[in-house]
């Protein structure tokens, strides 16, 4: 059975409406995802010319000029999840955004990027969703394929993450459940509060928690732009 077929079937029985059904049946999916190579999804070309990559998409073609857009290839949607892959063209950008209430898992397929996550501390919410929120750091590091799946959780493993891709890459993300607007699954934008007044400690149930970063909500800019992709690869029997 290809390798996209077994991730699919797994995530079937181990993804509910309300996310994984158990942690358990999380590490299947994740252990699934992990074995997934570019040629599994119809990616192997793109992955090849990675391997041969040397600079910026500026250097290789003699100047300056606007990059082409993040792509986003759909391979599944139903109420209890979703599928699909992000190529991302080298110094692209994928803002600072939010899963509320999702478990995601992240698998580089190709390529190198840089990532930042963030997750909100435990504070009453501002009565104003515009004012900036308290957030810990959790990662900001640089990731190269092959490397292992990542996930994060509602409220930890870094559930607010941007993108910054250092190569062309591909990633392969698994939402559960999906993004959903009446069920208040929302996608929200953030940056770092430009505010000096907000302080870089807080009091946490007795205890002082550093280095806090204020997240304030924003609207991406106009080039920002996700275009969809057209997928090349195997059928999913659903």
């Amino acid at each position: 059975m290809p390798a996209l077929q077994k991730l699919y079937n797994s995530c079937k029985v181990s993804l509910s409406t309300n996310g994984p059904v158990s942690e358990d049946a999380l590490e299947k999916v994740r252990a699934l995802l992990d074995k997934i190579k570019p040629s599994d999804v119809g990616l192997e070309q793109e992955a090849q010319l990675v391997r041969g990559w040397t600079g910026s998409a500026n250097e290789q073609n003699g100047g300056p000029q606007s990059l082409p857009p993040i792509k986003y290839i759909h391979l599944h949607e139903c109420e209890s999840f979703t599928m699909g892959i992000f190529c991302m063209p080298p110094s692209s950008i994928i803002p600072l955004h939010n899963h509320p209430g999702m478990t995601v898992l992240s698998k580089l397929l190709y390529g190198s990027l840089h990532v930042k996550s963030y997750d909100w501390l435990d504070v009453a919410a501002p009565a104003d969703q515009l004012q900036a929120r308290p957030a810990k750091l959790v990662k900001d590091t640089e990731m190269t394929a092959p490397c292992g799946t990542t996930i994060l959780y509602p409220t930890s493993g870094g559930n607010i993450h941007c993108f910054k891709a250092i190569t062309p890459c591909a990633i392969f993300d698994i939402l559960s459940p999906p993004y959903s607007a009446e069920d208040g699954r929302h996608c929200t934008y953030f940056r770092r509060s430009p505010r000096g007044d907000l302080s870089g400690n807080i009091e946490l149930d007795g205890v002082t928690v550093s280095e806090v970063t204020w997240l304030e909500e924003f609207q991406p800019p106009d080039d920002f732009v996700i275009r969809r992709g057209k997928y090349k690869g195997r059928v999913i029997r659903t």
